[in-house]
């Protein structure tokens, strides 16, 4: 299976944009119909959103259902969550465990939560680990910015840092990063995706397609990187237990899984 690196999302009032969308070449195609869709027009994206999911989708399709708090989150996950071309179902606006296992309970696919909060954010690894239909966390940085009053970027380091180990702590993949939200702005996305994959990010959420290409070669191995990994296992193949690379460098198990995801990332290319 290939490891997803980008999430393209689509509002789901725009039926031509989510065309669009699955053939944009994104990993998962997500379908809002929170955000992106204005009040008076919900009721005809979940209405849409169910005619095209009635039948499978040549990629993986995630909606992105309004707040659990409101009385759209019911409407959304009764019309949905069992139809052939959902693939899954992003939670918005997760400040609790209880909030992912009443969902779970009822529906069938893969659950996915955003935290978008300071309390979610001191909650991640309850949420994580909350049931196993949840298979990824991930932040939404505009909501947790105005939450936190943070004006600067640096300022959402450590909520970053935090749903990272959350999730590897309850045994989730790596969270994708956050939006970048202007879509002409691609020097800083790539910028901004560095720092993410430094800070221990898979993948990212895009609004655009032409932030695919960016997302994908900022997260894929360099060819460095491929020729280490290589090294990394074919030591480990050779020799049982911890041991030390021509270079000096000390190969134990867990150098050795991380050098087994590099090279599963290579492959995609």
């Amino acid at each position: 299976m290939t490891v997803p690196l980008t999430w393209l999302y689509a509002p789901g009032d725009r039926p031509h944009v989510v065309a669009k969308a699955l053939v944009s070449g994104a990993d998962v195609v997500v379908i809002d119909l929170e955000d992106a869709v204005a009040p008076d027009r919900k009721e005809y994206a979940r209405a849409a959103t169910a005619d095209l999911l009635r039948a499978p989708q040549p990629v993986p399709v995630h909606v992105r259902v309004n707040a659990l708090d409101g009385p759209s989150a019911a409407l959304d996950l009764a019309a949905l969550a069992a139809l052939p071309g959902v693939s899954g179902l992003r939670l918005p606006k997760v400040t609790g465990p209880e909030q992912v296992v009443r969902v779970a309970r009822t529906t069938a696919p893969a659950l996915y939560a955003l935290l978008e909060t300071a309390l979610a954010v001191e909650r991640a690894h309850a949420i994580a680990a909350a049931h196993p239909a949840l298979r990824g966390i991930s932040l939404g940085e505009a909501d947790l910015r105005a939450d936190l009053g943070v004006r600067d970027d640096a300022g959402l380091d450590w909520p970053r840092s935090r749903i990272v180990v959350a999730a590897r702590a309850a045994g989730l993949p790596p969270p994708p990063q956050s939006v970048h939200q202007d879509i002409r702005d691609l020097e800083g996305l790539a910028a901004s995706c560095a720092r993410g994959r430094a800070l221990g990010f898979l993948g990212r959420a895009a609004v655009h397609p032409r932030q695919l290409p960016v997302i994908e070669r900022a997260y894929l191995p360099t060819r460095r990187e491929v020729e280490e990994a290589e090294a990394v296992v074919k030591a480990a193949e050779a020799e049982q237990g911890a041991q030390a690379l021509p270079d000096g460098r000390f190969v134990d198990a867990a150098v050795v899984a991380a050098a087994r995801r590099t090279l599963a990332l290579a492959r995609r290319s």
